[in-house]
């Protein structure tokens, strides 16, 4: 089975779309039957995703640091939990448990999980597809600030090619059908 690691945020925010979104595509990995791979909570849009795939069969796959376990955001009803001593322990698993890297809206730790995950992709310690989900412009200023640090030099170009755009559910899906098949 292939999995998707999904990155994405620890509450819901502000928009009423996001935790619908965050439902959807967990509805639409189960639904494809690739298993889903993330942090492990039960909270935010991280709780919502989790939740549609395992409401539709899907399996589950949490990665949770030993911390956060015990401040009672687990998610307890998974296919299978990770426990890690620590965030980069955390990280490094998830990467190796995934077969393509999915970011949704969220925080610093969002953005945290995926430049370090991109990093690792220009590095050459791994070569899966790393895919953002556009939706209503939410990650705009990241774009905005890559172009930048490639007009100022500290970006290759050809490194904006180590990960995708999607700007809405569809154009996700239909990514990453391409990348992972249809099960």
């Amino acid at each position: 089975m292939k999995s998707v690691c999904v990155y994405c945020g620890s509450h819901i925010g502000k928009n009423p779309n996001f935790p619908v979104l965050a439902e959807d595509i967990g509805r639409q990995i189960a639904r494809h039957q690739w298993g889903l791979v993330y942090g492990g909570g039960k909270v935010g849009l991280m709780g919502k995703i989790s939740t549609a795939a395992l409401a539709e069969g899907g399996e589950v796959i949490g990665v949770i640091p030993t911390a956060l376990k015990r401040a009672e955001v687990v998610h307890t009803g998974l296919t299978e939990l990770y426990e890690t001593s620590d965030m980069h322990s955390r990280k490094a698993k998830m990467e190796q448990l995934s077969d393509a890297f999915l970011i949704l809206p969220g925080g610093f730790g969002t953005l945290d999980e995926f430049f370090e995950i991109l990093t690792w992709r220009q590095l050459g310690i791994h070569q899966k597809p790393i895919i953002f989900l556009n939706t209503e412009g939410y990650f705009d200023g990241i774009l905005k600030f890559a172009q930048h640090a490639v007009k100022t030099g500290f970006v290759a170009e050809e490194n904006l090619s180590l990960f995708e755009v999607a700007d809405n559910e569809a154009e996700c899906i239909e990514m990453l059908e391409s990348v992972l098949g249809f099960s």
